[in-house]
């Protein structure tokens, strides 16, 4: 009896034993599943993209970028400079997954528009930079004309110093020129100057140039920096405000164009520079302003109408 008592409770141990050790093995496989689709769920991105273009966006694009790739590890982004007409023009050829550009891709050369998609990431106004031994701090339109143009060559007939004028400008390829030649100096053709592709030595030469006046997006002028002057032009500042409400008239569209159907980190990179961290930080704090403040519009024919 004792004998059949004690095999009983051994069976009985055993038995007990199987449960814990199925019941141990399903928990392993439940944790491993749901670990499994947990990873599957939230795979990081990965890649490499070129971006490349204009150089008003270049500051703000690069940041970007910078912010975007430390959230996503994985994830390589060249920032290039080059002007609208290359940014457009290598989106369009493949050679860059994002083409930055100051003007549509309606009015560059050779742009099949049909082909991009048009991402507006920003508004940059623009307007002349001088050196401050030109002793001028306001120009009429008028006035400015003349300048670019060459009809005046001193700065002393436009209330200035006696100091030589001394153009520097974009290449043809340049948005930030289009947008400058249309609406700063009603569409007349620059005299010759001397010609610079980068924003950033346009903006050394003037600062190292007595007399020397060019252009360049707002941006690029600092509050610290007294290197440069910025231009009103007719008594309006380029600011924020004045070309929000249109009354700075000198201002264009920040595009980033892609092609028609982008990768996903193309698309999850726009969405980015279009979301809330970058619209509502670093547009502001680089010296751009977002589409959404605008209170005028305008189309690739230069037309504005309010929004």
């Amino acid at each position: 009896m004792k004998k059949k008592s004690l095999l009983t409770i051994v069976s009985l141990l055993l038995a007990f034993s199987m449960v814990l050790v199925l019941g141990a093995c399903g928990k392993s496989s439940t944790g491993s599943s749901t670990t499994s689709s947990s990873s599957s769920s939230s795979s990081s991105l990965s890649g490499k993209l070129t971006i490349g273009g204009s150089t008003a966006l270049q500051p703000l694009a690069a940041q970007a970028a910078k912010e975007f790739m430390d959230k996503n590890p994985n994830v390589q982004i060249d920032v290039q400079g080059g002007g609208s007409g290359t940014g457009l023009s290598s989106v369009s050829a493949g050679n860059f997954d994002i083409g930055m550009s100051d003007i549509f891709a309606e009015n560059g050369k050779s742009i099949d528009a049909s082909k991009l998609a048009d991402n507006k990431v920003a508004v940059v106004g623009m307007t002349a930079a001088v050196n401050p031994k030109a002793g001028v701090k306001n120009l009429s339109k008028a006035d400015l004309i003349k300048v670019f143009t060459g009809k005046v060559k001193n700065w002393k007939e436009v209330g200035g110093k006696d100091v030589k004028i001394t153009l520097v400008n974009r290449p043809d390829g340049s948005g930030t020129r289009a947008t400058f030649d249309q609406f700063a100096l009603d569409g007349k053709t620059p005299a010759e100057g001397i010609t610079q592709d980068s924003t950033d030595t346009v903006k050394k030469i003037i600062a190292q140039t007595p007399g020397a006046i060019g252009y360049m997006a707002l941006s690029y002028f600092k509050a610290s920096d007294n290197s440069v002057v910025k231009l009103s032009i007719d008594g309006v500042e380029a600011t924020d405000a004045t070309v929000a409400s249109g009354k700075f008239p000198v201002w264009a569209y920040e595009h980033m164009y892609t092609k028609k159907a982008p990768s996903k980190l193309v698309k999850a990179f726009i969405d980015y520079m279009v979301g809330s961290d970058v619209q509502g930080k670093d547009v502001p704090a680089q010296g751009y302003l977002s589409v959404d403040k605008m209170t005028v519009q305008r189309d690739a024919t230069g037309k504005v109408s309010s929004k």
